[in-house]
């Protein structure tokens, strides 16, 4: 989100940078729109101007015609890489603006970026729209970039109508007219000097994106650009070979080791035939048939230039592999995205970029041979870990994860793992494997994007890492801690104490460390905001990035099936003993835990059975799948009530296994209405009834307990009753309304169905969905962040007055004891900041 210009009283120092090699006229031309036509406050514009060993005077004249720019001298020609590097050394500002000294800046170019820069703190480098000198045809308005690494401005000659005057995220920007956040271009090192000039903004946008950042075109942000003035005297095959040798480094850095291995090859042969294409190489001439009779077979064969740039462009690659090797190393051991993810940003991937013919069919012949449309077309791998048994009978962390990789897997590759040893699954459009402690970080390092919950993140000590680049999605639909509040009723004081420090630190952990949180309602959503804020995760970068917070945390409830219940044999009526198939049938759909009421619903069904002797109770599960899961006191206090009200095999019904997820629907369908009670505390405001939403998806009207999320959406949507806490006589009066009132419960049933569409697990699962089709760290994990604009530090009298106000109330607080004290502890922090290293 891109806030309004209206901040110039907070706007950063900017430091422009033009390199210089004999083009004074161009750069003195340049330098004076910098410093004489921008709508940018001139005490906040550093202007730094390079000359790369011109050796034609040039400095001097730039300091005569601009003498408010700092002019530095390099020995040598470094290129435009090494001399924006060699400047961006020695700049102050917290942005770096690299500008050709052929341009020419429209008076918004830099406050348009900066724009960017301060409402997006995701974006790392902003790209301008460029124009011809002239202003009608465009030089950059998009990049492009294929399989083999070279990059190239799509649309440019175009002319411009305006069709390019949305700003869009892009793989680079153009070095031409290129922001950059100080501290972030230092972290990455710079442009590759190795370059010289070409690509080196390519291959430092494709650096950007790979860790995370983006980078943003801003088509306010504007210039004009004789393209190429500086390379007017140089031949084409010279360019030929900067391109050719820079685009095999570029790629050669940048992709996977799984893409490096089909793309790098193919792209060397490719080179090859470019430059005989290129240079009209016969390539036939050296076969064995072809040797003339005579001595004439060991003469010079003449090469066009053009074909000798890209043979010497392999050479010279292959000169720089040790030092790219190291680079290589870096890139890949900091990325946080995929090739995939910046497929999108490459635009065309596959284009051949030259329209030469015997070019073209080589370029057609290496996609098949490699199978370069399978590389660069590669789904997404999401790794759905559980803790939970995944199993024909599974429970709510384990359905939840079952339901999102067969939704994730229409787009991605998707492996759904569990830590639990019962994995049983049922058949599915994707793998589902067990996976000890010990196996799990090879699932992890399989994955561009992990899903979570429960306990598994402390499996996986590297993963926890706040420096890890792994993207993590934490779902925290279960806030355990609350649970553990009822549950831990069954324990000693002194253990339950430990449980919940315990599971505290391990939801504390991922909220340290993900990168996008799901919960299951906006109760929720509220209650881990606050989590969240306490740990310092909503930080300024974040919060301006998205004041919703809602690409951090997104509200994902349980869902429904998209496909309508349907029976598939007998469940409870005429099939289970006293139970008759003209019954009304109460269904209590979950399990029987600690922060349930069954009790109070248990009274109410005997109240209500001395008017009607058809009403039945029936609870669907009592042991819960995963055996690590014992059994709570609830389960037992529910029966032992129900045998003492005469109610056991009578009018309540207990089910002491658990149904198999497949076979549900059967028990739904033959239930007349849902119930689900609970106590009045803070788990139940928090909590969101998973199993609930079944009677949803069956029709059946609800009967429920006041005070959580769910109770809400029944009164809101009017497919029920909401019942105070703890009141048998009015649930017993509900109870009867939705039974016996068949008005009543059919029109339950006719707004059930317009809920029901709501919470298809292919609608509750949008947030997620969205986020793996573009997955990125949380803005506030970015790596080499920094404030754009700085607190202005105190001078001398100011530092005094500060100082004494210190003293004064350090000595109304402690005294002596105090000020000493106090004095002592910065001291410690002076020393620690001078000596690094020590202590």
């Amino acid at each position: 989100m891109v806030q309004a210009w209206g901040m110039a009283e907070q706007l950063p120092l900017v430091s422009v940078i033009v390199v210089n090699h004999r083009g004074a006229d161009d750069t003195i031309t340049c330098v004076r729109a910098v410093r004489d036509e921008l709508d940018y406050p001139a005490e906040l514009l550093e202007v730094i101007c390079l000359d790369n060993a011109s050796g034609d005077g040039s400095a001097d004249r730039i300091r005569a015609a601009a003498p408010d720019v700092r002019v530095i001298e390099s020995a040598t020609n470094t290129g435009f890489a090494g001399g924006c590097n060699a400047a961006a050394e020695q700049a102050t500002g917290q942005v770096l603006a690299f500008l050709n000294n052929d341009a020419r800046p429209d008076r918004a170019w830099v406050r348009a970026a900066v724009a960017v820069l301060r409402g997006e703190p995701t974006v790392g480098a902003v790209a301008s729209k460029v124009l011809d000198w002239d202003g009608q045809r465009i030089d950059f308005v998009d990049g492009g970039l294929t399989w083999f690494g070279m990059g190239y401005k799509r649309h440019a000659g175009e002319l411009d109508d305006g069709s390019h005057d949305a700003a869009r995220d892009v793989l680079f920007g153009t070095g031409s007219a290129l922001f950059v956040r100080a501290e972030l271009f230092t972290a990455l090192g710079g442009f590759d000097d190795r370059y010289f000039m070409f690509y080196e903004d390519v291959d430092l946008g494709w650096r950007l994106n790979l860790r995370g950042w983006r980078v943003r075109y801003e088509p306010r942000s504007l210039t004009y650009h004789r393209h190429h003035a500086s390379m007017a005297e140089v031949g084409d095959a010279r360019e030929h070979y900067l391109l050719e040798r820079n685009a095999l480094a570029t790629l050669y850095k940048n992709v996977s080791d799984e893409t490096l291995a089909k793309a790098l090859p193919a792209a060397l042969a490719l080179a090859v035939r470019r430059a005989t294409a290129r240079g009209e190489v016969d390539p036939t001439q050296l076969e064995i048939t072809r040797r003339p009779d005579g001595p004439d077979d060991a003469s010079p064969v003449p090469v066009d230039r053009s074909a000798l740039a890209g043979m010497l462009a392999i050479d010279q690659f292959v000169e720089l592999l040790p030092s790219l090797k190291r680079s290589r190393e870096q890139e890949q051991r900091d990325r946080v995205r995929s090739d995939t993810d910046l497929v999108p940003l490459m635009r065309k991937a596959m284009e051949p970029a030259y329209p030469l013919p015997r070019y073209l069919a080589a370029h057609d012949a290496l996609v098949e041979a490699f199978e370069l449309d399978e590389v660069f077309g590669r789904p997404r791998r999401i790794a759905v870990i559980t803790g939970d048994a995944v199993t024909e009978r599974m429970a709510g962390p384990a359905i939840r994860a079952w339901h999102m990789a067969e939704v994730l897997a229409a787009e991605h590759e998707v492996r759904l793992v569990s830590v639990n040893s019962r994995v049983d699954a049922p058949d599915a459009a994707f793998p589902v494997v067990a996976s000890t402690q010990r196996e799990l970080p090879g699932h992890v390092e399989w994955a561009d994007v992990v899903i979570l919950q429960g306990h598994v993140l402390e499996m996986v000590p590297a993963l926890k890492k706040l420096d890890s680049t792994t993207v993590v999605v934490c779902d925290v639909y279960d806030p355990m801690h609350l649970e553990l509040l009822e549950q831990g009723r069954d324990t000693d004081d002194e253990r339950r104490a430990a449980d919940l420090a315990g599971v505290t630190k391990v939801l504390n952990t991922q909220l340290r460390r993900g990168d996008f949180f799901l919960c299951a309602s906006e109760r929720q959503r509220h209650f881990w905001l606050g989590h969240l804020a306490s740990l310092g995760r909503l930080t300024p970068g974040l919060y301006d990035d998205d004041p919703t917070v809602r690409s951090l945390l997104s509200v994902v409830p349980f869902g429904l099936p998209s496909v309508a219940p349907r029976r598939t044999g007998p469940a409870i009526k005429g099939a289970q003993p006293g139970i008759d198939a003209d019954d009304k049938v109460i269904l209590w759909a979950g399990g029987v835990y600690s922060w349930f009421d069954p009790l109070t619903l248990l009274r109410a069904v005997y109240r209500l059975a001395q008017d009607h002797n058809d009403v039945r109770l029936f609870f669907l599960g009592m042991k819960h799948p995963n055996p690590d899961v014992p059994e709570m006191g609830m389960a037992d206090r529910t029966r032992a009530l129900a045998r003492e009200l005469g109610m056991t095999g009578k009018t309540a019904f207990f089910n002491e296994t658990w149904v198999p997820y497949a076979q549900r629907q059967n028990f739904l369908l033959d239930a007349d209405c849902g119930a689900t009670t609970h106590f009045e505390h803070v788990e139940t405001t928090f909590a969101f009834r998973t199993r609930v939403l079944d009677y949803l998806w069956s029709g059946l009207p609800v009967v429920t307990t006041d005070g959580d999320s769910f109770a809400d959406l029944v009164r809101q949507e009017r497919i029920g009753v909401v019942v105070p806490a703890e009141d048998p006589a009015a649930l017993a009066e509900a109870l009867e309304k939705v039974l016996y009132d068949e008005e009543f419960a059919a029109g339950c049933r006719d707004r059930i169905e317009a809920v029901r569409e709501r919470f298809t697990w292919e609608s509750v699962l949008a947030p997620l969905t969205a986020f793996c089709r573009d997955p990125r760290p949380a803005a506030d994990r970015l790596r080499a962040t920094a404030p754009l604009v700085r607190s202005a530090p105190l001078l001398p009298g100011e530092r005094v007055r500060r100082d004494l106000s210190l003293v004064r109330e350090y000595l109304d607080a402690g005294g002596p004891l105090e000020v000493a004290r106090r004095a002592t502890g910065r001291l410690r922090r002076l020393a620690a900041d001078r000596l690094p290293g020590r202590g």
